[in-house]
């Protein structure tokens, strides 16, 4: 995967959910290559350590239309790392949809990245991880918001937001080393054991970003 970026304009990049672990390697890539990052938290207070060149750190709610159209006027991309849970999953991720669509509609940011789970990749036609018999139902219920997010955002996103749903390997992990590359798939299942570091997913957010390649579908990543 070409991840040179030397040819690219700087731009202006906000993340939502920029407190977690995906958030935090989004907004990193995004300041190593240049661009003007606005780490969206609930509380910046808790997330000083977040505060750098090249960042802004705000006070913002990604399930509140009205919020993200405030926060994201002025940029070129958004991502959307944001989770909750003490929400119930569906509940929580169509707010974040509904709240994206509109609100970075009404602020004409034209490009969304959202963070999917790898349990709703199908491993064959029509059959998702999370349809397997012996699949736990906790999960299940979890995977669901993710479905019921792609579900609205494929339905309710005009011509205007180009938006696209990365999805990293069962094995998101904490712990892994960056590589500086990554595999993809549209909707599937990558072989292999799907595991990948929280900062080769960020390459992929913002190749994504820099280059769009994707558009509405579900983009496996995996090392």
């Amino acid at each position: 995967m070409d991840n040179d970026s030397s040819t690219i304009d700087s731009r202006n990049v906000i993340v939502f959910g920029a407190g977690g672990r995906v958030g935090r390697a989004a907004v990193a890539e995004a300041v190593a290559r240049g661009h003007r990052v606005t780490a969206v938290v609930r509380d910046p207070a808790a997330y000083r350590d977040l505060e750098g060149p090249g960042i802004t750190l705000v006070r913002g709610d990604a399930t509140d239309a009205a919020s993200v159209a405030a926060l994201a006027a002025g940029h070129d991309a958004a991502v959307n790392a944001a989770v909750r849970l003490d929400v119930p999953s569906v509940d929580f991720f169509t707010a974040a949809a509904r709240a994206m669509v509109a609100g970075l509609t009404e602020a004409g940011v034209g490009r969304l990245l959202t963070l999917g789970i790898a349990t709703t990749l199908e491993t064959a036609p029509g059959v998702r991880i999370m349809d397997a018999p012996d699949f736990p139902e906790q999960y299940r219920t979890f995977s669901q918001g993710h479905v019921a997010e792609f579900e609205l955002l494929a339905a309710e996103a005009g011509p205007g937001l180009d938006w696209l749903m990365v999805v990293p390997g069962m094995d998101l992990n904490a712990e892994a080393e960056r590589t500086g590359g990554y595999r993809t798939s549209v909707g599937t299942v990558l072989d292999g054991t799907g595991r990948i570091s929280h900062a080769d997913l960020a390459l992929a957010l913002l190749d994504e970003i820099e280059r769009p390649r994707h558009s509405r579908v579900q983009l496996g990543v995996s090392s």
